[in-house]
């Protein structure tokens, strides 16, 4: 079976899995989409969630979050991981979306990965589920799906990206990060399946024997 026909059975299984999905992160615009994504790395989206429900009735624009202060808004977020820094970029962020951009989140890579606390990854969230525009967000869990079921080298998530890109069709992709994920969770967890026994992996690779290491992103 080569790469090709391993990413039809992988679109397969999950369309069939998750032919509807949610987005797992709660938010009330693009722009706290944009922080709830933010305050997600190293972080459960559940306790992310958890935080962002206090705080999303009263707080939702850029304007609120500039008048709290980054004190105010450490508190808010103290359950969270490294909230004092995450805390930080999103106070300067919320006045760069001020000054720059008429309190809008920008539409696009570009803009959106000079903001700070901001990366590709994240940036690629808020193109996916905040303006609908194709983009195929990586994180590590994708990256160590990805080399389990045959579709990328991993050398690097940059490298997981293009090769996952390349092997699934564009009007996929949205929808595919997030069933990569869910099934992730709930099938081909880190320490449980090794690559041995969730149907994707025994479906592309019946003679497997030994559990696959992956490099990590």
């Amino acid at each position: 079976m080569n790469e090709l026909q391993r990413a039809k059975v992988v679109l397969n299984i999950l369309d069939k899995t998750y032919p509807k999905i949610k987005v797992p992160l709660k938010s009330r615009n693009v722009f706290t989409l944009l922080i709830s994504v933010l305050l997600s790395a190293q972080c459960t989206d559940v306790n992310v969630n958890n935080v962002t429900k206090e705080i999303y009735p009263k707080y939702y624009k850029p304007d609120h979050f500039i008048k709290l202060g980054r004190k105010k808004i450490e508190k808010l977020i103290r359950k969270i991981g490294i909230f004092r820094v995450k805390a930080k970029s999103i106070y300067n962020l919320s006045k760069i979306l001020i000054d720059k951009h008429n309190g809008k989140v920008p539409k696009s890579f570009d803009e959106l990965e000079k903001l700070p606390g901001v990366g590709h990854k994240t940036a690629s969230v808020v193109m996916s589920q905040g303006f609908g525009q194709p983009a195929f967000p990586i994180d590590t869990h994708i990256h160590r799906l990805a080399q389990r079921w045959g579709l990328t080298n991993g050398k690097n998530v940059i490298q997981t990206e293009k090769d996952l890109k390349r092997l699934f069709p564009k009007k996929k992709w949205n929808k595919l990060h997030l069933q990569i994920i869910y099934f992730g969770r709930e099938y081909c967890k880190a320490r449980d399946c090794y690559g041995l026994s969730c149907k994707i992996c025994t479906t592309c690779y019946p003679r497997r024997k030994k559990p696959v290491k992956t490099k990590k992103a």
